[in-house]
């Protein structure tokens, strides 16, 4: 489970959302058997799916985040809700880069060029799709620039996955800050200042801060205070009752094609679930859906 909380600072100018994602992000890793690199570039963008998602006001919005690129794992895909809660899988969990100068995980090599794509569900009303062009692949430079050119929100994004010898994931998390339209200039070159000499979002968690002192450490204000806390966690909501619904809104041709074989089998990319039917259940499915429909 992970650790979500959002803070004012500055007389309530600066908007900053911390979170500590590491069990989800162990989770994703275990779950589609994620190499170093992989793991890392899509911890990243889970824990920023899930700082987005929890700015969403309704129970039922939901937001996607999906990053298509030229680079060997080929594409990157989450999704989230208002509560944070997060799915996610990538085109190619083996996906591998020769370290970076700093000795880091190169996550901008196996990400590539290609572009970030927002997609927003809200409640009553028609989706909102943003995309812009990826910058370094980097993941939190990609985020930061989409807030700026897609939303015209002034942001600084953290994010980090801090990956074991053994291939687990140790400590992984972020944060994102907003300043308000009227927050005065000297705060925000405060808070620019800061971001640019601020140490790694896993070093501090493996030091053991706070989500509390981090906000405090990053806007450089003691007076930072909580306003809400949520606990989100890697979920995927796939079932095979929504699966056969899916195979039965395909239409009479498809179907029939399925039916050629004794068993149909289907596999969930979010959680590599296996849901297997009969011949027998789609043809007592179909036979059903059309009996509600007289």
């Amino acid at each position: 489970m992970g650790r979500l909380v959002k803070f004012l600072s500055h007389a309530d100018m600066v908007k900053i959302s911390c979170i500590d994602s590491t069990d989800i992000v162990e989770e994703a890793r275990r779950i589609h058997k994620l190499n170093p690199t992989p793991t890392a570039a899509v911890g990243r963008v889970l824990t920023m799916a899930s700082l987005m998602g929890s700015m969403m006001k309704n129970e039922e919005d939901r937001l996607t985040v999906q990053i298509l690129c030229d680079g060997p794992i080929k594409e990157i895909l989450v999704t989230t809700n208002s509560n944070g809660n997060v799915k996610g899988y990538t085109g190619n969990p083996f996906a591998e880069a020769s370290l970076n100068k700093n000795g880091k995980l190169n996550v901008g090599a196996i990400v590539g060029s290609g572009e970030l794509r927002i997609i927003r569900n809200m409640e009553g009303s028609s989706p909102y799709i943003g995309t812009v062009p990826l910058q370094t692949g980097e993941i939190a430079e990609d985020f930061a620039y989409y807030y700026a050119k897609s939303e015209q929100i002034p942001t600084a994004v953290l994010l980090g996955v801090l990956v074991g010898k053994d291939g687990n994931v140790e400590k992984a998390g972020g944060a994102i800050l907003q300043v308000l339209p009227a927050t005065p200039e000297q705060i925000i070159r405060l808070i620019e200042s800061r971001m640019k000499e601020s140490m790694p979002i896993t070093q501090m968690l493996e030091e053991n801060k706070t989500l509390e002192e981090i906000a405090k450490y990053i806007s450089d204000d003691l007076n930072t205070y909580s306003i809400e806390e949520k606990h989100p966690i890697w979920k995927c909501d796939c079932s095979k009752e929504k699966y056969e619904k899916a195979i039965l809104s395909m239409n009479e041709q498809e179907i029939k094609e399925l039916l050629e074989d004794e068993k149909i089998e289907t596999l969930c990319n979010f959680c590599n679930s296996k849901y297997t039917f009969t011949k027998e259940e789609i043809i007592e499915a179909q036979k059903a859906r059309k009996k509600g429909n007289l």
